[in-house]
């Protein structure tokens, strides 16, 4: 996801770019399956015994089908481990493009309030940058990504370079009516989401087409018509003549000469012989994810730095996030029976952060938004219904009716506590320390899911729902550390050497030709997927370490 803009952006200003990926180079012609027909698919596209043996934590992602097995790791291959009384998934693939190829695409920006938040009440550290120096970075990467959205003026959730937005639902329409006239401080909008609706004529240009609501995307999308390293920044970066992808080769380290304090590239292996080969660079981008890219600083350790690469104020690896979910709910929005939607949407609404915003909280700082959708129940409504022949199969030719469903993702705080190392004697296949994590979810999460669960029930009685279906708010737990797959924070930037690993710039203090630029960074969360933000980020970085670069500082 950040790498991509990494390559693109320094390859634009002239520098030749290696872009080392652990996994396989992809090819749309042949790892993606958005044109196979459902009824071509292995095995119906349902689970094998063979993809759980092989795929035990993968194959519970959302997005894990026969379809796109290709595309999550074999969990036998790559082990980790997490602390005795706690739980992480790890969802996770390793292939040209990343997890860019399987987002969910949906793209927000974080606000002033959510720079600000660590400062206000006093959790973590502050951020070292403030909204208004990341908007012409949002607003850059949003126009050459492209992401349908629409002006809502909202504080909480600052507007952005959009196309047009997918249009909200008839039954969505009711339920924005109902909850904005209920709670004046909350709104229902459609869903921000990477998936292009007006092509403008750079993407164009670089084979992307207009969205055409197949919504086959976990699939990967031919038409590259949402935003992927492989359909838009690589593509970018290739055409400068500037740019080589090394596949298939894993970064066990970054080489620092001591004598100047500088990186001077990667020691890296072949997944498929073994073979150690070093990369050199004058610059060094680490962006291979939060918990490999803290894994790769945590195997460089020297003399100088025992403790870990980049590790002087020795929060590497500490503050672990991701974003807490679990609160979800569902209902029958009765009416509009004689409507249906226009093939199949890609996106959703979006309820954005109204706890400890325009409404206040108890028992909980910061707090949470909602996706969701709704939808007419298609054929499978019939299942389990009375009757044979004729009859049953004219009640499944019947859509059913409309259903709303919601689920909240909420921010979780910067804890110290909460980490990754690596194991004492444990390796994988190819000899790398297998990761630990210790990550536990506290009060503050709880209680926020539980008022989430609470607010879920409120708004769908106040549109009309029936068949409400919630979790119990007094009892319900957040869903295990991982599932938001929105790692983050273990890297983070600060103000001050001495509790931060990166400046304002994603620049290492302690290594000033490296920069770390993907989840690991993040200061705090809050509570928007955080694509979108580390974009910007890379971007940044990357033309700031351009300008180092051309001034010879690096």
């Amino acid at each position: 996801m950040s790498g991509g803009w990494v390559a693109k952006e320094l390859c634009e200003q002239g520098f030749k770019v290696a872009v080392i990926e652990r996994g396989r180079a992809v090819s749309p012609q042949k790892d993606y399956t958005d044109f196979i027909n459902p009824w071509d698919a292995e095995h119906l596209n349902r689970k094998t015994d063979q993809d759980r043996k092989d795929h035990p934590i993968q194959s519970n992602v959302y997005a894990f089908q026969t379809y796109t097995r290709q595309f999550w790791v074999n969990d036998n291959d790559h082990p980790y481990e997490t602390a005795e009384g706690t739980e992480f998934r790890w969802y996770r693939g390793y292939h040209e493009g990343g997890r860019s190829i399987m987002w969910g695409r949906q793209s927000y920006r974080m606000s002033e309030i959510d720079f600000e938040a660590n400062q206000k009440d006093g959790h973590g550290v502050d951020w070292p940058v403030r909204y208004a120096d990341l908007k012409p970075w949002y607003d850059h990467v949003e126009r050459f990504a492209g992401i349908s959205g629409s002006m809502e003026g909202l504080d909480i959730l600052p507007d952005g370079v959009f196309q047009p937005p997918h249009d909200l639902t008839c039954a969505e329409l009711d339920f924005r009516d109902a909850v904005e006239s209920t709670f004046p401080g909350r709104r229902v909008i459609p869903g921000r989401v990477a998936n292009l609706t007006e092509p403008t004529q750079e993407q164009i240009e670089l084979g992307r087409g207009k969205c055409m609501a197949r919504n086959h995307c976990f699939q990967g999308c031919s038409f590259g018509a949402y935003f992927s390293s492989n359909s838009a920044t690589l593509p970018a970066a290739r055409r400068t003549g500037n740019f080589t992808l090394i596949p298939d080769r894993a970064v066990h380290k970054v080489i620092v000469d001591e004598s100047t304090g500088r990186a001077t590239g990667v020691e890296t292996v072949d997944v498929n012989t073994g073979e150690k080969i070093v990369v050199t660079a004058r610059v060094v981008f680490l962006n291979a994810g939060t918990i490999p890219s803290t894994m790769i600083l945590m195997n460089s350790a020297t003399s100088a730095a025992p403790n870990g690469l980049a590790n002087s104020s020795g929060q590497l690896g500490k503050n672990m996030m991701d974003h807490h979910s679990g609160a979800r709910g569902s209902a029958i929005l009765p009416g509009h029976l004689d409507k249906h939607t226009f093939g199949r949407r890609p996106n959703g609404f979006y309820i954005p952060r109204f706890r400890n915003h325009t409404e206040e909280a108890e028992g909980f700082v910061r707090g949470f938004g909602y996706q969701g959708g709704a939808m007419r129940e298609r054929w499978w409504s019939a299942m389990g219904k009375k009757g044979v022949g004729a009859e049953l199969k004219s009640e499944t030719q019947s859509p059913g009716p409309w259903r709303i469903g919601m689920v909240a993702f909420g921010e979780v705080l910067p804890n110290e506590k909460n980490h990754i190392r690596l194991h004492a004697n444990k390796t994988d296949k190819w000899g790398f320390p297998v990761p630990v994590l210790d990550v536990a979810w506290g009060d503050n999460e709880r209680n926020m899911v539980r008022q989430a669960i609470k607010d879920t029930r409120a708004m769908l009685e106040a549109a009309g729902g029936i068949d409400i279906q919630t979790d119990d708010p007094e009892t319900a737990e957040p869903a295990p550390p991982g599932i938001g797959i929105h790692e983050m924070g273990t890297a983070r930037m600060g103000r001050d050497p001495s509790t931060s690993v990166l400046n304002e710039w994603n620049q290492a203090w302690d290594i000033p030709n490296l920069f770390v630029t993907d989840g690991s960074f993040m200061t705090s969360g809050g509570c928007q997927n955080p694509s979108l933000t580390y974009m910007a980020f890379s971007a940044r970085a990357a033309n700031h370490a351009a300008e180092l670069l051309k001034e010879g500082a690096l």
